[in-house]
């Protein structure tokens, strides 16, 4: 007989809690649900902010948000989950830098803590309330954590590296055109 303890059910509370929200804000991205813009408009934003192309960059983040907080909800894959949402999480902090940290003031406060979170979750692993745990964890083998964050971590850093410079270049560009005024 299994027997569940305080743990198991504070990694399911994580899990629904930020994998929840996750899919939440991955659908308004890709399908305009709970108030959001959809790809078009999410792609809009996106260019706006310095991710190009923008359509590309939002289908990238929404799937990230959707897929990983779906499958961290449930459980599932919880190394690749988190890691995808952290790395969606990375690029969202990035936008909202520049606004300092709290999240009354536009900062990355949010991000931020979604990000540790589905980061945390990665690495910790879903507990045995969890679909993972009743697959036998196939596809949550220790190994699989360093390298779902390794990857993630490069492929953001190449992805937002890219975009503050294209940031850093139409600042540099704006400038130019006020001095030629």
């Amino acid at each position: 007989m299994t027997c569940y303890d305080r743990r198991d059910l504070g990694l399911l509370l994580l899990r629904l809690g930020t994998g929840g929200v996750l899919a939440a804000h991955g659908t308004q991205k890709l399908f305009g649900w709970f108030g959001g813009h959809g790809l078009e408009g999410t792609g809009q934003f996106m260019e706006s902010v310095g991710f190009a192309p923008g359509r590309a960059s939002a289908t990238a983040a929404g799937l990230a948000e959707a897929g990983g907080g779906t499958l961290l909800a449930l459980g599932l894959a919880t190394p690749a989950a988190g890691a995808a949402a952290a790395g969606a999480m990375a690029g969202a902090a990035a936008v909202h830098m520049p606004n300092g940290f709290f999240a009354q003031s536009g900062g990355y406060e949010y991000a931020a803590t979604l990000g540790l979170n589905a980061a945390g979750l990665a690495v910790t692993g879903p507990g045995r309330l969890s679909l993972d745990h009743a697959l036998g964890h196939v596809f949550d083998q220790g190994w699989m954590v360093p390298v779902a964050l390794g990857v993630t971590a490069a492929v953001t850093a190449v992805v937002v590296g890219a975009r503050n410079r294209r940031v850093r270049q139409k600042t540099v560009g704006e400038q130019e055109v006020l001095f030629e005024d």
